[in-house]
């Protein structure tokens, strides 16, 4: 199962490739076997939504028009309107769901794949995520290097993130202003796992990740 969190934006619906920027990771989703279900979480006055450029993604993709003000709240309704959809079929053991970034179009299904297998049946979920290269500051006042911070186990979250239903459900109860799933799984004292993803699944927030994404969705598909 798979829930896409995201409220209504222009980024995400700007051209990539020739697609609007969230049909390409709906898409990875949508062909991953180990998925069952792919539900999009769009604000509900939400009128920019693409509806008939999704139509050929087939019958895994459902769109929830639950969004809330912040993301966690917005995969929190998610979470909560997929559960009255599926009913029975949400029990325990099959319970799974994967959050993911409207915002990351360059995901691909090998990256899932690896994340579902890794991840297993660890009560406490995981995540992609990348190891810190470079090295990193702290900047104080007018921007001027406060301390340097040593890199050593420092890793960048990205997603999908994987967490069982009703955990994760619980879990943005409890710490509902987290910028992220693991952040609200780890205020349970639970420890996600890290699964080593690579730069290529990034996130989109300048002009120019824009291009970059262009390019490496461009060039993944050449022989």
């Amino acid at each position: 199962m798979g829930v896409l969190s995201g409220r209504a934006a222009p980024k995400q619906y700007l051209p990539l490739a020739g697609q609007p920027m969230i049909r390409h990771a709906l898409a990875t989703l949508c062909a991953t076997p180990a998925i069952a279900n792919v539900f999009v979480v769009l604000a509900p006055d939400d009128a920019l939504w693409p509806a008939a450029q999704m139509v050929a993604l087939g019958p895994k993709l459902r769109v929830l028009r639950c969004g809330g003000e912040i993301r966690a709240q917005s995969v929190a309704n998610g979470l909560r309107a997929m559960a009255a959809e599926l009913g029975d079929q949400l029990e325990i053991g099959n319970d799974w769901v994967l959050v993911h970034d409207a915002a990351r179009p360059c995901l691909t299904v090998a990256m899932v794949e690896k994340l579902i297998t890794e991840v297993g049946q660890d009560d406490a979920g995981g995540l992609l995520a990348v190891p810190v290269a470079d090295t990193l500051k702290r900047a104080g006042e007018d921007d001027r290097i406060l301390q340097t911070v040593p890199r050593e186990g420092l890793w960048q979250a990205q997603t999908p993130q994987m967490f069982r239903h009703r955990t994760l459900l619980a879990a943005l109860d409890l710490a509902p202003q987290v910028t992220d799933e693991a952040g609200a799984i780890e205020a349970m004292g639970l420890s996600p796992r890290l699964v080593a993803a690579d730069a290529s699944n990034l996130k989109v927030t300048y002009p120019l990740d824009l291009q970059l994404a262009a390019w490496i969705l461009e060039n993944r598909a050449k022989p």
